[in-house]
């Protein structure tokens, strides 16, 4: 039993994400590093599961193997290593470069080789390869929350693994058919709908649990490269490579526009201007320039363009361990993306700007009693708030 027959039927990406948290964590099936929440989650049998690689084609033919970073991956980095194939591991949260190749030293015992395929091993025997390393990649192994068995696939909800994913097109390091392999316990394999897709999501060819492995046969096309009017500046500030990636894409005479590239501001970095925070109201929440200084919430903020009122939603009751971009997911997914987002963590709360009372209203409804993190969230219209403080 998974935590598929709990799901009701038009549930989001984060309702299935906390489901599937919730579901390992009461089970039992869930192996460290915990809690699972807001990871991708490590689950009992995840080296049974990765065992399998070994029996597909794909990876008997790859020479080039990339394989995400995270725990329960492990044993599909050890097989990569084992089978003496170059592992590819991307570089975490992208902060330099992409990938760092794993490269055990000469004569590695089968311990040395386990040792290089953890967390702290891809640290020490890893060599940074450069965007001009011609790297071809001929397997992708990401890690997913839940996936289905058409091959719809859900992250942890930062975008990270599609953004790989689409940096490798652009950099012509995967093709359309270089297959993609996800390793999830059997819960994780849940029905997703399809409407919950994104044109940037990632879909998945092969899907192995400790039990079976399912070949998806997914038709639905991958990521064509990086989708510019989706990536933010802060994005940009944030993942070197991706500037690197741009300027090439921008002489190549693609349309490189950021999302919250306002054409009247163009030509202002808005990056380094932090409080000016002009974002689109549909833009993704992760998108948004930073948050307000902790303590500090101007109502009606004069630097929003063209923003006659704003209407302000109190959130609170958030749980220690939340994270802002756990949140802005959670607003991303049930569509009540704000204009700017003023993060009180250490108060347990958050004030969201809207530019109409209709946003603002049907942002309340949606948050009211949502389960973030095992908490009932508080939402209501702050301006009462303000008085009590």
């Amino acid at each position: 039993a998974g935590p598929g027959r709990a799901l009701p039927s038009g549930a989001s990406k984060w309702e299935i994400r906390e489901k599937v948290w919730e579901h390992l964590e009461a089970s039992g099936l869930a192996e460290f590093p915990r809690p699972v929440r807001g990871r991708i989650p490590n689950f009992k049998g995840s080296v049974q599961a990765c065992c399998s690689l070994g029996q597909l084609g794909a990876f008997s033919r790859a020479r080039q193997v990339k394989v995400d970073p995270d725990k329960p991956l492990e044993g599909a980095r050890l097989a990569a290593l084992q089978a003496r194939k170059t592992l590819l591991v991307p570089t975490p949260r992208l902060r330099t470069g992409l990938f760092n190749r794993i490269v055990p030293p000469p004569g590695a015992t089968k311990e040395i080789l386990r040792r290089c395929a953890t967390s702290q091993g891809i640290k020490d025997y890893s060599v940074p390869v450069g965007l001009d390393g011609k790297a071809q990649v001929d397997l992708v192994v990401v890690g997913s929350v839940a996936v289905s068995e058409k091959g719809w696939r859900i992250g942890k909800g930062e975008g990270y693994a599609d953004m790989e994913y689409a940096m490798m097109v652009s950099m012509g390091a995967v093709q359309e058919d270089t297959p993609v392999v996800t390793i999830v316990h059997d819960c994780q394999v849940l029905d997703i709908a399809e409407e919950l897709l994104d044109d940037h999501d990632l879909t998945v060819d092969y899907i192995l649990t400790p039990t079976r492995t399912i070949q998806t046969n997914c038709k639905r096309p991958k990521p064509q490269g990086i989708i510019w009017h989706k990536v933010s500046s802060e994005m940009l500030r944030k993942i070197p490579i991706l500037k690197t990636l741009r300027s090439r894409e921008k002489q190549a005479g693609k349309d490189v526009t950021l999302q919250d590239e306002h054409p009247a501001l163009a030509n202002t970095n808005r990056a380094a201007i932090p409080n000016k925070k002009v974002m689109a109201a549909n833009t993704q929440p992760w998108a948004a320039p930073g948050s307000a200084p902790v303590g500090q919430h101007d109502p009606v903020n004069p630097k929003l363009e063209g923003s006659d009122t704003i209407t302000t939603v109190y959130v609170g009751n958030l749980p220690g361990s939340l994270r802002v971009s756990e949140l802005k997911s959670a607003l991303r997914e049930l569509q009540v993306t704000p204009v700017q987002l003023s993060w009180q963590g250490a108060q347990h709360r958050a004030f969201l700007d809207y530019r109409d009372p209709g946003a603002a209203g049907r942002a309340v409804s949606s948050l009211q009693g949502l389960s973030l993190g095992g908490n009932a969230l508080r939402a209501e219209l702050a301006r009462n708030q303000r008085n009590k403080g």
